[in-house]
């Protein structure tokens, strides 16, 4: 009877290491998932980007180096790459703050075409423009859906049975976006008069 009892605590015990394994695996490949689609809505923007630089070009006496800062910073956000299966901290700050650069970049953009008249009503111009704002806010959409999908994982993870074997069993935490650095306080905006 000792004999039984034996083996029935050892498949009890095998029996909730395999349902907390595959419960961390299904969450944890969530996450994933919803990392790829935030990956997709920067890609998204990314590709918008070309044709609107490739559009204001078309602007014989646009500035430049305003063109040249948003060229150079897509190029940059684009060679910062996460395995998905091992998102730090450290490589999430470092792809914030390349797709932030984007953001700068193009917002800045946006501003000096207000000073051209011709290219505020170019039809293009404004289609991509629009296409631009609602992929901000996709991509907005997307890093919620992730954090809440690894707000899922983190909890099943640290939850009871799962805790005692998901740091043997190889499940990491993973990390968050978080607001950029003084994204807590309001812009100043200032209106000229003059």
């Amino acid at each position: 009877m000792k004999k039984w009892i034996g083996w029935i605590i050892l498949a009890v015990l095998v029996l909730i290491v395999i349902f907390s394994y595959n419960g961390l695996v299904g969450v944890r490949a969530d996450a994933k998932t919803a990392w790829a689609d935030v990956e997709s809505s920067y890609q998204r923007r990314n590709d918008l980007i070309g044709n609107l630089v490739n559009t204001v070009k078309g602007a014989a006496d646009f500035e430049r180096g305003t063109l040249t800062d948003v060229i150079e910073a897509r190029a940059k956000a684009t060679s910062v790459n996460i395995d998905p299966t091992n998102i730090t901290p450290e490589q999430l700050a470092q792809f914030q703050q390349a797709q932030g650069n984007v953001s700068s970049a193009l917002s800045r953009l946006l501003v000096t075409v207000e000073r051209y008249p011709d290219l505020k009503a170019n039809q293009n111009f404004l289609a991509l423009q629009s296409q631009l704002e609602g992929t901000e806010n996709r991509i907005n959409v997307a890093r919620d859906r992730y954090n809440e999908a690894v707000n899922k994982y983190d909890k099943k993870k640290h939850s009871f049975p799962n805790v005692l074997f998901a740091n043997i069993l190889g499940f990491e935490d993973m990390a968050r976006f978080k607001a950029d650095e003084g994204a807590e306080k309001a812009p100043e905006v200032q209106f000229d008069f003059n």
